[in-house]
């Protein structure tokens, strides 16, 4: 199950979220480790463990497009680099977002990026 995973989520899987957001990291989570093969019986003991068990894989490209195709992004839609560097790589993958971020998901619709569903 391929899509670009942001900070907020990932970390959102370590803490807890008072905010009602934890639903929809548990679902990316379970969607991840489920399309991976990973029977989990119960939740991950630590946060390294899940997050090997999700095999994520960071983009080795990325940097590259920093100062090009983020820097206009992140000029565009008013975002922080490093919220404009998972929008460039969900363009430039064709990949959905996985993202509590308000801003960053306005931003991916805007853009016509679509957002990690995980059902």
């Amino acid at each position: 199950m391929k899509c670009v995973l942001d900070a907020s989520v990932a970390l959102s899987w370590l803490l807890e979220d008072a905010g009602g957001r934890q639903d929809y990291a548990a679902a990316v989570f379970d969607a991840k480790t489920e399309a991976a093969g990973v029977v989990q019986e119960q939740r991950s003991q630590t946060f390294l463990a899940a997050l090997a068990a999700a095999r994520i894989v960071c983009d080795a490209n990325t940097h590259e497009q920093a100062l090009t195709a983020g820097l206009q992004l992140a000029r565009r839609f008013r975002l922080s680099a490093y919220d404009a560097s998972y929008l460039e790589l969900a363009l430039r993958l064709t990949l959905p977002l996985a993202t509590l971020d308000g801003a960053l998901l306005k931003a991916a619709l805007q853009a016509g990026v679509r957002r990690f569903e995980a059902s």
